[in-house]
């Protein structure tokens, strides 16, 4: 059952209500055959409908601070869409947790391909460590037609979104607040990106400011359109795991990256693993574990092989640890300058990717194809 447009404004005004959530407005719904009749009700009809005191006193309290012709007009001017559960557009998926919420705002567009979705969460103070192996998992699930989702946090979140962008993927971020603030501001345009090449969600209306206790409520939603949580890093503490815990109460899948036993930022990761989470080694893994093995057969791996024998040296030098130049110096034998330049010139080709501070590591691509020459 669609929503008409006359309709769908008493559902958006509904949604400003904070103890209006699935359950009463489900209730509000049957008994009243539709919102409109609901918004417009009195005190009585609201009891009669099942509602106690306290809901009802905060509908009559909220209703005339939500102006919704002026609402619909914000909308259009954000280009943002509302979708109810009745729409065919809502996610099936998040359909299927017990707390779905009743109203999505979209920015972008919601394709029937973003049902494969993975979520890819962890601390906000990514090591190198922890941004490499993001940017790689990430790119190939990009490349595998996975959409990545996840909560436009700084850290992992954020180089989950542009690691999917970079290789041509989607991406999913999900707001803990209304779709007009982008927090954290800085990453404002990584959003526009996000908007154009997949969507901007949230059950908030615009307007709703950030608060601690929405970032929970938000990571719901990351979970609950996904086949599985993929968490990157996380601290014993880190709001990472949060989204891990509901992935788990909502029946998906929980994997993580192992990490170092000597990093603070990885006991969270590995504490998930010994309690059962998947251990992700790279995205066939991930593949495997959401059987999905058919799609990684569709993926024509691209061929990426050193054009000259110094290439050919310094791809020895190199691995899948970061390493500087200066150590690449001194292992070839080649001056500074040969070496600076030609990782640049390897670096635009795909074989080599730099990860800061003049250190270098092997591109996904330039590994394999390596390892195939030398063993």
């Amino acid at each position: 059952m669609e929503i008409s447009k006359k309709d769908i404004k008493y559902w958006i005004g509904f949604s400003f209500i904070p103890s209006i959530g699935r359950v009463r407005l489900n209730r509000l719904e049957a008994h009243f055959g539709n919102l409109e009749d609901a918004w417009k009700a009195g005190p009585d009809e609201y009891i009669r409908a099942g509602l106690d005191k306290n809901v009802v006193r905060a509908i009559v309290s909220w209703r005339p601070r939500v102006d919704l012709e002026a609402e619909m007009e914000k909308l259009e001017r954000y280009g943002v869409q509302v979708l109810t559960w009745h729409d065919a557009l809502y996610p099936s998926r998040l359909k299927e947790i017990h707390d779905y919420p009743p109203v999505l705002y979209i920015h972008g567009s919601l394709l029937p391909e973003d049902e494969w979705c993975l979520a890819v969460v962890g601390t906000r103070r990514a090591s190198a460590y922890g941004r490499q192996v993001t940017e790689e998992i990430v790119a190939d699930l990009a490349g595998s037609r996975i959409t990545v989702a996840s909560g436009l946090a700084k850290g992992i979140d954020s180089i989950a979104h542009r690691s999917a962008l970079d290789a041509g993927g989607r991406s999913i971020a999900v707001f803990a607040h209304g779709l007009d603030i982008v927090y954290p501001i800085e990453n404002t345009s990584l959003a526009r990106r996000i908007a154009q090449h997949g969507a901007l969600i949230s059950e908030f209306p615009l307007g709703t400011r950030p608060k601690p206790e929405y970032f929970p409520r938000r990571n719901r939603i990351i979970s609950g359109i996904s086949l599985g949580v993929l968490v990157v890093e996380a601290g014993t503490t880190s709001g990472a795991l949060i989204t891990a815990n509901m992935a788990l109460e909502q029946n998906r899948e929980v994997l993580a990256v192992p990490g170092s036993i000597l990093s603070p930022a990885s006991r969270g990761t590995n504490r998930l693993i010994q309690e059962g989470a998947k251990l992700v080694r790279d995205y066939r893994d991930i593949l495997e574990e959401l059987n999905l093995g058919a799609v990684a057969q569709q993926i024509e791996m691209k061929e990426v092989l050193p054009e000259s024998d110094t290439e050919s040296l310094l791809l020895k030098q190199l691995s899948a640890e970061p390493t500087h130049v200066d150590e690449v110096c001194r292992a070839s034998g080649l001056p500074v300058s040969t070496v600076s330049s030609t990782l640049a010139m390897m670096e635009l080709k795909g074989l080599v990717r730099t990860i800061g501070s003049m250190k270098y590591v092997l591109a996904r691509e330039a590994r394999q194809e390596y390892r195939i020459k030398v063993e």
